[in-house]
């Protein structure tokens, strides 16, 4: 499967980025697309991707170098990896490592000290370490304030019970930050912890069954007065709502990323196929209404490049406001949905295959609208920043 070329204008990146792409495409080709399937098939990656990525240096570019990093704190080359998973239709593989990189990275490189780098800093750059973040539970998902974890300190240690749901990288994880209530402060109440696999009490549950995304391994876990020392607290006891909220925008746009250059890429592979797909004897992209459609989401998809890639170059200068965030997240996400339904329905009965490509983009698409915060509190978080 190859990658489509982007048909908008692309100033955000410079040659530095391009050979990284390069890099990415060479990774995609030889590492992902022979072992696609069989993943697929097992609902989970080897592990062995991971450690592939961080030797051609793409996990956790802004790790310092003496925690064995590039020390490279450009944003830009984490969107390239994700668009170029995105494009190339490959994006349950590349959900563990965008996860790795943007949404559980941040915590590890922002609130750690020096001796907590030491011991994970290494392993999850260069792949050894596998990361994961428990924030869902059976009860609370949008709501942080719905946490019912309960960390209780005891001398030396936190004990943690509880329970988390929906979790990616759950199965292959080594370190999970874990959102658990110290207190029943609404904000203020939250802490985050750091629990290594194989800590007595922790236990991995199903590895969900789930519509799409098969290759990534989503979790349930569960945590029966697991003994965390306390030198695994994550910043200061307390600050674990101010600590999420923080790095949420830029998971948002993480999602956004990957939105846009899926639809692209599912586009794209449309295109080749209505032309090369005959009806009544002629290309059945040649029929009005299906030319007058095409061009309609190849216009919505540039136009969502455009904002896009204003917003990597935003946050890029550390400037990413929670509330643009939203707005990328929630728009290219149900334009994601919108474009793989339409090229689904293009392709007739075929489109309906699990071979065809299309068939794993639609069903890949439908989880972009909820997880990382549904459309729905996108907009909440949109509204409240216009002051209503």
């Amino acid at each position: 499967m190859t990658a489509p070329t982007v048909s908008a204008p692309r100033s955000v990146y410079d040659d530095d980025h391009e050979q990284f792409r390069a890099t990415v495409r060479g990774f995609i080709e030889t590492t992902v697309a022979p072992n696609f399937d069989r993943w697929e098939a097992a609902h989970i990656v080897d592990r062995s991707m991971f450690s592939s990525a961080g030797t051609q240096g793409m996990l956790l570019f802004n790790t310092p170098e003496r925690f064995g990093g590039a020390g490279v704190d450009d944003f830009r080359f984490n969107a390239v990896l994700d668009e170029e998973f995105g494009r190339s239709g490959y994006s349950s593989a590349g959900l563990g490592l965008a996860l790795q990189n943007d949404v559980v990275g941040p915590y590890f490189t922002d609130l750690t000290t020096d001796d907590q780098k030491q011991r994970w800093l290494p392993g999850l750059t260069d792949g050894t370490l596998i990361g994961a973040i428990a924030m869902t539970e059976p009860g609370a998902g949008s709501d942080l304030s719905g946490i019912r974890t309960r960390a209780a300190r005891d001398g030396e240690f936190y004990v943690i019970n509880g329970a988390k749901t929906f979790i990616s990288n759950g199965q292959n994880c080594d370190l999970v930050v874990v959102a658990a209530r110290t207190s029943d402060d609404k904000h203020k109440g939250l802490s985050l912890f750091v629990i290594e696999d194989g800590t007595a009490g922790f236990e991995k549950g199903r590895n969900l069954d789930k519509l799409g995304l098969h290759g990534q391994d989503t979790s349930e876990l569960g945590f029966t007065d697991v003994r965390v020392p306390a030198d695994n607290l994550l910043g200061q006891e307390g600050e674990g709502f101010y600590q999420l909220m923080r790095n949420l925008p830029q998971e948002r746009l993480s999602l956004a990323i990957t939105a846009v250059s899926a639809a692209e890429g599912v586009l794209a592979r449309t295109l080749d196929y209505v032309t090369e797909r005959t009806a009544f004897g002629r290309p059945i992209g040649t029929f009005q209404h299906n030319r007058f459609l095409l061009a309609e989401l190849a216009t919505e998809v540039d136009i969502a490049r455009v904002f896009v890639d204003h917003c990597v170059s935003v946050h890029s200068r550390k400037e990413l406001t929670a509330a643009r965030a939203a707005k990328a997240k929630w728009w290219t996400t149900e334009l994601q949905v919108r474009v793989a339904d339409r090229c689904l329905q293009l392709h007739g009965g075929y489109g309906y295959m699990r071979e065809y490509s299309i068939s794993r983009a639609f069903a890949d698409a439908r989880i972009q609208t909820i997880y990382g915060g549904t459309t729905e509190i996108m907009k909440e978080i949109i509204g409240k920043d216009l002051g209503l």
